[in-house]
């Protein structure tokens, strides 16, 4: 069986828009740890891995609520929002990755996903000078992402518990995802979350900018 928590390896948007994309309910707050922590194993989880993962630094749009871009390990990885399920879950479909340096052309599209025009000196662009360029743009945030993941399973639904840090606050989180949103549905129920407004990440780090 593959496993649900391998990396995404699609490099160019065709070879990503040949995944199939799975709704996700994600909550944040506090407590939430301890409140599936404790609930879990009534849900029969079946535990996967702990990661501390790689830190990512995700580039947030105030003209483009439903794009997530971030770089982790000189990955640029863009992922677009591209419905919801009846039930409020969001769809959000991987569009491709870019290795920095990037030519300045293909950052320019990735740009247009985050609806934005920015000046790109030379042909190829660092991750440092994309980086300082979205700190002086009026439309962007630059926000600093740590966390610390605990996945596992419910009924097949891929499930995790983390930590993260945004910009260095804390905040707990926890998700359901699954092509299968009435599945989604149980396991949040299960897990004593399913009652806690649904948040993506890049809302959380819009709300953490101030955005909204």
């Amino acid at each position: 069986m593959p496993d649900p928590y391998a990396a995404n390896t699609a490099i160019s948007a065709s070879a990503a828009a040949q995944i199939t994309a799975r709704a996700e309910f994600r909550v944040f707050g506090k407590d939430i740890i301890a409140t599936v922590s404790e609930k879990m194993w009534d849900a029969a989880a079946v535990l996967q891995k702990a990661r501390r993962m790689p830190p990512e630094t995700y580039f947030v749009s105030r003209r483009a609520p439903g794009t997530n871009v971030k770089v982790r390990d000189g990955l640029l990885d863009i992922k677009l929002k591209t419905g919801e399920t009846a039930e409020g879950y969001e769809i959000f479909q991987p569009a491709g990755k870019l290795r920095f340096p990037v030519e300045s052309g293909e950052l320019a599209a990735a740009l247009d996903h985050l609806q934005i025009r920015m000046p790109l000196a030379g042909s190829t662009i660092s991750f440092e000078a994309f980086t300082a360029a979205a700190r002086g743009h009026p439309d962007l945030a630059v926000v600093g992402v740590e966390k610390v993941r605990y996945g596992f399973t419910v009924n097949g639904v891929i499930c995790e518990y983390a930590r993260v840090w945004f910009n260095g606050a804390l905040i707990e989180t926890a998700c359901c995802e699954s092509e299968d949103a009435s599945a989604i549905t149980m396991a949040a129920g299960a897990l004593g979350i399913a009652g806690l407004p649904n948040t993506s990440y890049i809302t959380a780090a819009r709300r953490i900018t101030g955005m909204i």
